[in-house]
C-alpha cells in the first residue's frame, strides 16, 4: 500500500457515496495519483482512467489542452490545469477530474516559475472548474511528487464534501 492510503479511501468513498467515477491527468506526478486511488482493492468502481500527459503534445492530444495556452501561459499555469482537468472530464466517464502540472525538480525552475511549483485543476459535473497552486519548497523531486498527490487527493475531496 502506498502512504496515500488513508485519503485515498476517503476520495474513493465520497465518490462512490455521490455515484460519480473520477478520471486524473497527470504530469509531475506521472501516474501517482491514480496508483494511489488503485492500490485500493475495489477502486473500479470509481476510477475511469488516468491519463499521463508528461508532453506538452500529450497534453493536446490526450486532453484537448490547446496550443494556444501553452504558448501563452506555459505547461505549469492556471490555464492549462483547468483545460487538463477540464479535457480529462470531457474524455471520459468521470464526474470529476483531478489534474496536476508542475516542476517537481531539481532542474527546471525559474524565477517566474520555481521548482516545486505546482497547478492544480478540478473539474466537477455541472461546475465551473477550479484551480489552485501551492509552492512545494525545500523538497527534493519526491517531496514535491508526493506531496502533489496528497494535495490533490485533498482538493478532490473537500470539493466532493462542498458542492
Amino acid at each position: 500500500m502506498s502512504g496515500f492510503e488513508t485519503p485515498a479511501r476517503k476520495v474513493l468513498k465520497a465518490c462512490e457515496a455521490r455515484g460519480i467515477m473520477l478520471a486524473t491527468a497527470e504530469s509531475c506526478t506521472g501516474g501517482m495519483i491514480a496508483a494511489a486511488l488503485t492500490d485500493i482493492a475495489g477502486s473500479s468502481s470509481v476510477v475511469d482512467r488516468g491519463f499521463v500527459t508528461y508532453s506538452n503534445e500529450a497534453k493536446m492530444e490526450m486532453l484537448g489542452v490547446s496550443a494556444e495556452t501553452l504558448a501563452a501561459h506555459g505547461a505549469v499555469s492556471r490555464e492549462t490545469a483547468l483545460e487538463m482537468a477540464s479535457g480529462a472530464l470531457a474524455r471520459s466517464r468521470a464526474g470529476v477530474a483531478v489534474a496536476v502540472t508542475g516542476i517537481a525538480g531539481p532542474d527546471g525552475g525559474s524565477a517566474e516559475k520555481p521548482v516545486g511549483l505546482v497547478w492544480f485543476g478540478l473539474a466537477l459535473e455541472g461546475h465551473e472548474p477550479v484551480a489552485q497552486s501551492h509552492i512545494f519548497s525545500g523538497k527534493d523531486r519526491a517531496g514535491v511528487r508526493a506531496s502533489t498527490v496528497e494535495t490533490a487527493l485533498d482538493m478532490v475531496l473537500s470539493t466532493l464534501k462542498t458542492a
